[in-house]
């Protein structure tokens, strides 16, 4: 398993990179306009969702697609809820409140999406795993999963600012852009439902 862990989190390095890349050209263009907080927190709130679908329909997909038995229904619902709700959690709002609070950034605040805006998120969880039930698929999921990760992070970076960035805060954001991304999306996707795996 711990094989499995670093060859996953080694090949998916370089695309988690560009990930916190896009997000800290994302992050100076919303620098240059000026985007009010209730935007950035209506964005967020589209973002973490999909997050959320695509998280549940990857890492229910990962253990239907390893599990020869497909009659089981309680397990993959559990695993595609635990597995994308608590990653989602953690990537989009716990990771980036640690970066707000070590930025000093004014307006922080942790947003905990399947209790702040239960009514969608949850859902969202629940598509994904019903979608990934019927057709389960990893591929391109996966990439567009870690796309949003970072951007949901990043937004919920942006609700907490309240003024001119040093260029120095640039590098911290990226630098937790890239680890809430890096690694609790491989470990969601993969390592997760793949641990269950070898055990059912």
């Amino acid at each position: 398993m711990l094989k499995i862990i670093l060859a996953e989190l080694k090949s998916h390095a370089p695309f988690t990179v560009f990930g916190a890349f896009t997000g800290i050209v994302l992050m100076i263009l919303v620098s240059t306009i000026s985007i009010p907080s209730g935007l950035s927190y209506r964005i967020f709130y589209i973002l973490h969702p999909l997050h959320v679908l695509l998280s549940a329909l990857v890492t229910t997909s990962m253990y239907r697609l390893h599990l020869k038995d497909s009659g089981r229904v309680l397990i993959p619902i559990t695993i595609g809820y635990v597995g994308s709700i608590g990653t989602a959690t953690l990537s989009d709002s716990i990771i980036p409140y640690v970066g707000e609070i070590v930025l000093s950034l004014p307006n922080r605040g942790v947003h905990v999406g399947f209790i702040e805006e239960w009514w969608l998120v949850n859902p969202m969880a629940f598509l994904g795993i019903f979608i990934a039930c019927c057709y389960p698929t990893t591929k391109v999921p996966h990439s567009g999963h870690v796309l949003l990760s970072t951007w949901a992070s990043l937004f919920h970076i942006v609700m907490s600012l309240g003024g001119t960035l040093f260029w120095y805060s640039y590098i911290a954001i990226f630098f937790f852009l890239f680890v809430s991304v890096w690694i609790p999306c491989c470990f969601s996707d993969i390592v997760f439902p793949l641990f269950f795996v070898r055990r059912t």
